[in-house]
């Protein structure tokens, strides 16, 4: 029995569907999530969420948010996010060499976990985008292709 997956950002949804397991970054790591899991909410951490379906895997880079379990539903309101396949490498390179510049640069403190925090999501992006990458042209579950 599958259970009902929504991947939400302020700007657009990005993923609706029913799925077989959500692997998602938590705060104290790792969190599988599969059908019928018992209610939670937690906040995400920076990091790659993996979405299963019929024996295939989605990559999803989160920036942090909120992921909540009820019922047979998963519902994840991320601060920003991407798919693996919407991720533009080279941009990716570029966002984490500012980071690394403003944090080479930094002034204050606040300027300092701003900037680890851009090098941080930027890094995800790459990282993910990286070992995720299709290497066929199979269209993710999910992708309405």
């Amino acid at each position: 029995m599958p259970m009902h997956l929504e991947i939400i950002t302020a700007e657009r949804q990005v993923y609706s569907d029913e799925v077989d397991m959500v692997i998602a970054p938590g705060f104290d790591g790792q969190l599988g999530i599969l059908p019928m899991h018992a209610p939670l909410m937690t906040m995400l951490k920076p990091g790659e969420l993996t979405v299963r379906k019929d024996g295939e895997n989605m990559y999803v880079a989160v920036s942090g948010g909120f992921m909540e379990v009820l019922g047979n539903k998963v519902s994840v309101l991320a601060d920003a996010c991407e798919r693996s396949d919407e991720i533009d490498e080279q941009r990716a390179e570029q966002a984490v060499q500012r980071a690394q510049e403003r944090l080479a640069n930094r002034g204050s403190d606040i300027e300092l976990e701003r900037a680890v925090s851009a090098l941080r999501r930027a890094q995800v992006r790459v990282d993910l985008v990286r070992r995720r990458s299709p290497r066929s042209g199979q269209q993710p579950p999910g992708s309405g292709a």
